[in-house]
């Protein structure tokens, strides 16, 4: 290895979000033989994918692809991986980054003995708080790294002790401080990823008033067989199986008041999603209000495809209102535009497709961002890139191959440096 090569390989790649976008530049960049520093803010790897029931167009389920991206981190000894963590300073080729308390140390086994013994349940984000896990919770089934943590925003901490009597592997550490860490890095890399839309701020679409209006991320975790319903797909209101189910597109999305751009994904999702409802009640009525069905390119195969097996009726308009009546009966007031009509349909279930706004901007200090608050990377001794949902809405496939790109651009920075 020649000096000027050994000095660069000093400077790492540094990745904040470890959902599919940071994940693949990390192990792109790592087996391209360049060190990789992967940080995510929750305590595991995965984002917004692992939280899905199957991605289009494959129908895959997310462990399937997640699985064979944590074996390619694990084999790399490049990657250093730090969860709960964010970066407080990048300055002077210098990553500062703060590491929070995971209250558990690298001796837990998952053996779950700790959340069998902790009296304390807090509501479970990955199930989008539709059911609770105890304060000592294992994030996900298919979490990396595969190892508990504890929330001690509800837990008693010492005072309690009996997730740590009941420990027979000395992995719990009440007394963990939050850490710094310092780096020296040559790229970074902006892989923050996207939150659901606030449905609450729809107000005239009934979202946290009506039970049975849901969000499409609560539907993915109702469909996923780990999830609270253990995959069956009910009422909010009363556990029954809906027969009439409507999928309301651009919730929230094409809207000046809300998100003024298209958010690219959530039609084919709710085709997808339909699907899901398909596959359970064969006899249930779909129908799907939408403005534009957009699904660019080759997933226009898969837009007519769900349509015609999945017996969707298509109602272009956008939904005006909706109410719920006391035994549960949604009432969707909905614009007809191709027939120039205004119509009042029932549903048993409501399915709002809401908006991908970028995660909260602040992943990384310095970054620019544009009006919608999707980063625009930034020049300077270190420069920084953006990946997948950070950049733009993007699917599962567009975003691993946006990051595979900018896995390219990152090393290109680490060379020129």
């Amino acid at each position: 290895m020649t000096e000027q090569k050994a000095a660069q390989q000093t400077k790492a790649v540094l990745v904040v979000g470890g959902g599919i976008s940071g994940i693949t530049v990390a192990v792109e960049t790592a087996e391209a033989g360049w060190p990789v520093v992967l940080i995510e803010r929750g305590p595991s790897l995965g984002g917004r994918v692992a939280a899905n029931h199957l991605y289009f167009p494959k129908m895959c389920p997310p462990p399937c692809g997640l699985e064979i991206n944590y074996q390619r981190l694990r084999k790399r000894p490049e990657i250093r991986v730090l969860t709960l963590a964010e970066v407080t300073k990048l300055e002077g080729g210098t990553a500062t980054i703060s590491v929070k308390p995971r209250y558990v140390n690298e001796k837990c086994t998952a053996c779950g003995k700790c959340a069998e013994v902790c009296p304390v349940e807090r509501p479970n984000p990955h199930n989008a708080g539709l059911d609770t896990t105890k304060a000592a919770y294992l994030p996900h089934a298919s979490a990396y790294p595969q190892r508990f943590a504890i929330d001690m925003s509800v837990c008693k901490g010492a005072a309690c002790n009996k997730c740590a009597e009941a420990c027979a592997y000395g992995a719990i550490e009440l007394d963990m401080k939050e850490r710094t860490v310092e780096v020296p890095v040559g790229a970074a890399v902006v892989a923050t990823g996207w939150l659901p839309y606030d449905a609450k701020r729809l107000d005239v679409l009934g979202f946290g008033v009506a039970k049975n209006v849901i969000t499409n991320a609560i539907m993915e975790r109702l469909a996923a067989p780990a999830g609270p319903t253990g995959g069956k797909i009910l009422r909010p209101s009363d556990g029954q199986p809906p027969k009439r189910v409507v999928f309301v597109q651009c919730a929230g999305s094409r809207d000046r008041l809300h998100l003024p751009y298209c958010s690219a994904v959530c039609c084919t999702a709710s085709l997808k999603q339909a699907g899901y409802v398909r596959a359970l009640y064969p006899d249930a009525e779909l129908t799907m209000c939408y403005i534009d069905v957009r699904t660019p390119g080759r997933l226009e195969d898969f837009y007519v495809k769900a349509r015609d097996e999945h017996k969707i009726t298509m109602l272009k308009g956008k939904v005006a209102k909706i109410t719920e009546d006391a035994a549960g009966t949604v009432t969707l007031e909905v614009e007809d535009v191709l027939g120039g009509t205004k119509r009042h349909l029932a549903a048993d279930l409501v399915v709002l497709a809401t908006g991908m706004p970028p995660a909260t901007p602040g992943g990384l200090p310095g970054v620019a961002y544009d009006a919608n608050g999707f980063a625009t990377g930034a020049s300077g001794q270190v420069p920084v890139f953006a990946a997948g949902c950070a950049k733009k809405p993007v699917d599962v496939a567009g975003a691993v191959q946006d990051a595979t790109g900018v896995a390219l651009k990152a090393i290109q920075a680490l060379v020129r440096s």
